[in-house]
């Protein structure tokens, strides 16, 4: 008997040591699983937020095109309004499952913002469609798509943790030539994006 109560203390160490370490492993353990699980969905969010923007803005793009066809706006490669209208409908379709990825995996932050683009790149389709020929009330909606597109970049960033980007605001050049020809440089003051 003692025997095993000299023995004592270093059982007693030993299965302390074993609890210990065991603690500290399944401890590491279930905090690593958070953080790659945590890494992965980041990752999600991430594609999920370039998905739906790459599809949000096939549709700036198109009107642009088909608004410079109207005289609206100085891109040099014009659309068509039926040239237009076949790509809008294709890219409502991207479009469309890009937006049930983001109200899945979005923040709702960035989802806020991206409804918000989503409401000003409608307005510009819609103007299209209408055939309206405005260049100063294009210039508004072309200012209301990029803040609302700055927004939604600002908002992912801050959920993805990014550090601050480029806003995507670009000053046009009036000295350029393609925007020279169009006759555009008097009613056009603001940047235009592309």
């Amino acid at each position: 008997m003692t025997s095993l109560l000299a023995q004592l203390p270093a059982l007693i160490g030993v299965i302390i040591g074993a609890v210990g370490s065991y603690t500290a492993v399944t401890l590491g353990d279930r905090s690593r699983f958070r953080r790659e699980q945590s890494a992965q969905w980041r990752a999600q969010r991430l594609a999920t937020y370039a998905d739906y923007s790459r599809a949000l803005k096939v549709t700036v793009s198109v009107t642009f095109r088909a608004s410079a066809h109207l005289g609206n706006d100085p891109n040099p490669h014009p659309l068509t309004p039926d040239e237009a209208a076949e790509r809008l409908r294709s890219a409502y379709d991207a479009r469309d499952l890009g937006w049930e990825a983001m109200l899945l995996l979005g923040a709702p932050l960035v989802v806020e913002a991206a409804r918000a683009w989503f409401h000003a790149a409608s307005k510009m389709e819609r103007f299209v469609q209408n055939q309206v020929r405005d260049p100063d009330a294009w210039r508004r909606l072309l200012e209301e798509q990029r803040a609302t597109r700055a927004e939604f970049y600002s908002a992912a960033r801050r959920d993805l943790a990014l550090p601050p980007g480029d806003g995507g605001l670009h000053q046009l050049d009036m000295t350029h030539p393609d925007i020279r020809a169009t006759g555009l440089t008097a009613r056009l003051s603001s940047p235009i994006d592309e």
